[in-house]
């Protein structure tokens, strides 16, 4: 049984979320609070597998509330949330805090039956359920390499991209792409990233990773090359491929069902990658819950491409990792740490 508790200071989302709940077999709803610090006399009395937070509340905000729980008994969190810009960017700043997944308030409000959203809930609580969280660096880690000054915003003066490194993770991958960005140098590869993500969060996001780099990360647009010194990352609701016109990639931002229940998919991007770059590629399977980007990598190996994952130390969920690990899709294991490493070092070689 997974227990749960709930802190919002709106009580009917309360009542909503624990209504969303009460049918579901394997959780059970221990408490709810107003705000953190009437949470936390609650909490240590039982304490919650997981825990369900709003991030704007009286006394304490979510965020401080998180960091306190993460470095003092880190515990799995899932961030409910609305989709304003503010509300998406103070979001992000809790996932990068520790948080493992997003529900979205928005939900609340239309007219979904409570059994749909009761289904979409606990499948997430279940996810945080087999998480591991852990605390993040606080500050960026050693770079790999002496920045050369300002940050790359022009594709002028630049020669062909004819190396890519594509990146796929799911929860907890918020705070890893974070750990990873950081310490790139702006002649690092061009790099696409399918990041698990609600519609309308992914701007804020990598607007957010753009602030923190040296290399420039934003939101794909359709047809944006793909270039040294720069990420780009998946737009939420949407998939991304890689396409290739001459001696130049870039991508391609299209609608469709799901692939593995996301939109945007990993494997949807890394099979194209391996359609289209083959053996000028990497890939990178990241932390995340369920099988999604284990094929498209498998994909990528067997068209000539480097394909590793993250190990699972080092992981919040080693769920993709192992499956691609499993199918012999990736060649090998690397940590977080390593993995900027690698990715430099696969740029500057021949």
């Amino acid at each position: 049984m997974i227990k749960v508790f709930i802190v919002d200071d709106s009580a009917l989302v309360r009542q909503v979320l624990t209504a969303c709940l009460d049918s579901h077999p394997g959780i059970s709803v221990i408490g709810q609070a107003a705000d953190p610090l009437f949470a936390l006399e609650k909490m240590n009395r039982e304490w919650p597998d997981v825990l369900v937070l709003d991030v704007e509340m009286p006394r304490m905000d979510g965020i401080t509330f998180l960091r306190k729980i993460m470095a003092e008994r880190p515990t799995p969190a899932i961030i409910c949330s609305s989709l304003t810009e503010s509300g998406a960017n103070i979001t992000l700043e809790a996932l990068a805090a520790g948080a493992v997944g997003v529900f979205t308030k928005a939900r609340l409000r239309l007219k979904e039956s409570l059994q749909q959203l009761a289904g979409d809930l606990a499948r997430q609580i279940e996810t945080a359920a087999r998480s591991r969280p852990h605390a993040m660096p606080r500050t960026a880690p050693t770079p790999v390499a002496t920045p050369s000054p300002g940050k790359v915003t022009s594709t002028t003066g630049f020669a062909t991209t004819d190396r890519v490194v594509a990146l796929g993770t799911s929860t907890g991958g918020t705070q890893a792409l974070e750990v990873l960005l950081r310490q790139l140098p702006e002649d690092c590869p061009g790099i696409v990233i399918v990041q698990h993500m609600p519609e309308k969060f992914t701007a804020a996001f990598a607007q957010r990773l753009d602030g923190l780099c040296r290399i420039e990360v934003r939101e794909a647009q359709n047809m944006d090359r793909v270039r040294t010194g720069l990420a780009l990352v998946a737009p939420g609701g949407r998939h991304m491929q890689l396409k290739r016109s001459g001696a130049q990639y870039f991508v391609e931002i299209l609608d469709g069902p799901p692939v593995n229940r996301h939109k945007p998919s990993v494997d949807v991007l890394f099979r194209s990658v391996a359609r289209h770059a083959g053996h000028n590629s990497l890939g990178v399977i990241m932390t995340g819950m369920g099988d999604d980007g284990a094929r498209g990598l498998l994909a990528m190996r067997e068209a000539g491409a480097r394909t590793v994952a993250q190990d699972e130390a080092s992981c919040v969920v080693f769920g993709m990792p192992k499956e691609a690990l499993r199918l012999g899709a990736a060649q090998h294991c690397e940590t977080l740490q390593d993995l900027p490493r690698l990715i430099v070092q696969y740029g500057r070689s021949g």
